[in-house]
């Protein structure tokens, strides 16, 4: 979890930092900070539903060929699968408030500036 916390939080930095004038140009446009936010936590939850959905489906496939190995546990536990999915969900907010939270922050002035 950590690891996936890391990742996610050092990729949408970058995405923020290469993105700042497009936010700068966003709020001297008159976008509100609430609205700079939820463009980088959207972003976020779209790439967490592809992942998460994929990773279902590939647990769901490779679940059958492991469950051999488990001793009295299902791999296609559906309650198991929600609720990882949703702790899952919940880092990647988590992780991606710090980059989303600064990109609202931008200063127009500032940012048209930045190279």
């Amino acid at each position: 979890m950590l690891l996936a916390a890391i990742g996610i939080y050092g990729v949408m930095s970058y995405a923020v930092s290469a993105r700042t004038q497009e936010m700068g140009v966003r709020l001297a446009l008159g976008a509100q900070r609430g609205d700079v936010l939820w463009l980088v936590l959207s972003q976020v939850l779209r790439l967490s539903a592809v992942g998460l959905t994929l990773g279902i489906a590939i647990l769901l496939v490779a679940g059958r060929l492991l469950e051999r190995l488990l001793f009295e546990v299902r791999a296609s536990d559906p309650l198991i699968i929600g609720f990882v999915t949703l702790v899952l969900a919940a880092v990647a907010i988590v992780a991606a408030w710090a980059p989303a939270s600064r990109a609202s922050r931008v200063d127009p002035i500032q940012a048209l500036r930045y190279e």
